[in-house]
């Protein structure tokens, strides 16, 4: 085990661990932050907790961990059950917010910490450490000390520090908060190559939707500890199973509408202004719903052509887009994103307009938002 051999991919796959996390439950007093759930983490996955803030994402994340103790159901590695194993003896590595570096020592101290717990070998402990600042792309910076670090590049140390140890699960908290927009998006592709690299199985705790969406294999959108949807990225942005998921990743405008008609596999949805679309469905059902339509599913056309119209109230330049936003009267307003290329001219504030929606690509739900009919 040597030079750049040390963090194969073939060696990490052999680390990595599936997690199981079956019912599980924490209570502080009579509130339940995390309330009987079950997610399987695939070896070697790169799995988001997102969620807004106060809904478990992690609280679930310390259980994982160990930090917080398991009240109900259970957590496994890899069909090893972990709810009595302490936090020290669990093989994981932890990436926090607030980078947690020791000021006192240099880069090069800082990520050879656990290794020296563990009581490696110097030689080792040389090697082994050489060879992760070189994968983080961060050994000219080994003598120097946290203070002589920019933000990301503290961060980086804190990811060096968790992954020299060859954890089986890496756990990331909200890694990138505290780090400016140009910085966080160097540092998400950062992160998603070198969990690649390492085919390390990775849970990351997130409330950022473009960050999640960017960096997992599979999302796990959270709301008041329970999990409201499991699955792809572009799964959940593409079907969201209820409003909440709809409104939570990216942006969704939510219009009530009726559904009057069904037509075999189709229901027949009527907006306001008489509008009536004919959308594929798995279970129409008469009455009110709740249509989601993200701004790109949207078009917006000539007054006269459209059925839906409304008044141009809002209009901002974006460079590759122009963002509209649309009052379609009776206190509904529309959000439509138009890129510059593909429309022909822009809509000025005031201007009648009509709305052409894409049936094949928005969402209908019922009425309380809490089941998709599509």
């Amino acid at each position: 085990m040597g030079g750049a051999l040390f963090f194969s991919a073939s060696r990490s796959n052999k680390m990595s661990r599936s997690v199981s996390i079956d019912g599980v439950t924490k209570k502080f007093g009579d509130f339940k932050a995390v309330d009987g759930v079950t997610i399987d983490i695939h070896e070697g996955e790169f799995f988001t907790l997102l969620g807004p803030s106060g809904c478990g994402k992690t609280t679930l994340l310390r259980m994982i961990i160990g930090f917080n103790s398991i009240d109900e159901g259970s957590i496994s590695f890899s069909e090893r059950k972990m709810n009595e194993i302490p936090p020290h003896k669990r093989n994981i590595g932890m990436v926090f917010q607030n980078y947690a570096v020791f000021p006192h020592m240099t880069v090069f101290d800082n990520v050879a910490y656990g290794l020296k717990a563990r009581g490696v070998a110097k030689e080792d402990i040389r090697r082994q450490v050489t060879d992760v600042l070189k994968l983080i792309k961060i050994e000219q910076y080994a003598k120097r000390s946290p203070s002589q670090l920019s933000g990301g590049q503290q961060q980086r140390v804190a990811l060096a520090r968790a992954i020299v140890i060859e954890p089986s699960i890496l756990l990331m908290d909200e890694p990138l908060s505290n780090l400016d927009a140009k910085l966080r998006v160097e540092m998400r592709s950062a992160i998603k190559e070198i969990q690649k690299r390492l085919n390390i199985t990775t849970v990351y705790v997130t409330h950022d939707q473009e960050e999640a969406l960017a960096i997992s294999d599979r999302i796990a959108v959270m709301n008041m500890g329970h999990i409201q949807q499991i699955g792809f990225p572009r799964e959940i942005y593409s079907r969201p199973r209820n409003t909440f998921v709809a409104g939570f990743i990216g942006i969704s405008n939510l219009l009530k509408a009726d559904l009057v008609g069904i037509e075999g596999t189709f229901g027949l949805v009527e907006f306001i202004g008489g509008e009536i679309l004919k959308i594929p469905m798995r279970e129409p059902r008469i009455g009110k719903v709740i249509v989601a339509v993200r701004p790109e599913e949207a078009k917006l056309m000539d007054a006269g052509s459209c059925t839906m119209k409304g008044t141009v109230v809002e209009a901002t330049f974006l460079g590759d887009t122009i963002t509209y936003v649309i009052d379609l009267g009776n206190d509904l307003m529309m959000q439509v994103n138009e890129y510059i290329a593909e429309s022909e001219f822009s809509h000025t504030v005031g201007s009648k307009v009509g709305i052409k929606l894409d049936e094949s690509r928005i969402n209908v739900f019922s009425a309380d938002g809490e089941k998709a009919f599509v």
